[in-house]
């Protein structure tokens, strides 16, 4: 069971949480498909709520920002020593900040922000609560990935704002695509996929992978709890994997990686 304590590094991936309309709905839907004991926030948390996995804080759901006409979605929060200092180089490298960095409680400071091709994402300056506490395993989160249509330019830009560097992995044709790691032979964190090679005519964002045991079961089960097959189970070098949307519209991977066919791609 991969855990972590204490703050994760600067541009990691470090939290993951969804927004809907029914946060009653999300508790019961993704309690029911991970596992997860998910608790109420704190008094002036806005109805915030935690999900954890073996006592481990794992994911959130919340409501909606008031005001904002935005549709459900997971969003990936990478972690930052500061927080206004992330906002200033998204800003610098051509991205824009939707919610400015703000104080959430004594728990951490964040902001929204997305990229300049429109993909939101969220950073995260951890206090007291650092992030994701249990990762890599069933209900638990395990990659995280952009699918871009500016993929250069977004290579450029997280550049800029995260320091990463990537490793191309795809044949440079028909699948383009590489892994990100805080420092050159570091070990990678995430990825970023070209969506221009694959069908369909989609916005840019991140998309979240859940790990689970068993990838028919998990889809099967969250279709029996009102999701939406987006992406039918198939076999890859890295694990037996899908794409469903949840009952309020918000996407998200399940994928078993103790079950691979093939061996993975180690670039053009």
């Amino acid at each position: 069971m991969p855990t972590h304590d204490g703050k994760w590094p600067q541009g990691t991936p470090s939290w993951v949480d969804s927004q809907v309309d029914d946060t009653a709905r999300a508790r019961e839907f993704y309690g029911e498909l991970f596992g997860w004991e998910i608790m109420d926030g704190p008094p002036g948390a806005g109805g915030y709520l935690m999900a954890l996995r073996h006592g481990r804080p794992a994911a959130g759901i919340g409501p909606k920002p008031d005001g904002m006409a935005i549709s459900s979605a997971w969003t990936t929060y990478f972690a930052a020593d500061s927080a206004d200092a992330i906002a200033e180089k998204v800003t610098e490298a051509g991205g824009s900040v939707l919610l400015a960095p703000f104080d959430v409680l004594d728990v951490g400071r964040m902001f929204v922000a997305t990229d300049p091709a429109g993909a939101a994402f969220g950073v995260w300056e951890a206090k007291a609560h650092t992030g994701a506490g249990i990762y890599n395993e069933h209900g638990a989160y395990c990659w995280n990935e952009l699918h871009t249509d500016w993929y250069k330019q977004a290579q450029e830009f997280y550049a800029a704002v995260f320091g990463w560097h990537y490793t191309e992995i795809g044949d440079g044709q028909n699948f383009v695509y590489s892994t990100f790691g805080l420092t050159q032979d570091g070990d990678p964190v995430g990825g970023v996929n070209d969506a221009t090679k694959t069908p369909g005519d989609s916005p840019s964002f991140w998309l979240v992978w859940f790990q689970v045991d068993n990838t028919d079961a998990a889809v099967a089960k969250a279709t029996e709890l009102g999701a939406t097959v987006l992406m039918e189970v198939f076999d890859s070098a890295f694990g037996r994997m899908g794409v469903v949307q949840g009952p309020q519209g918000e996407v998200f991977g399940l994928v078993d990686p103790s079950t691979t066919v093939g061996e993975p791609p180690t670039g053009p």
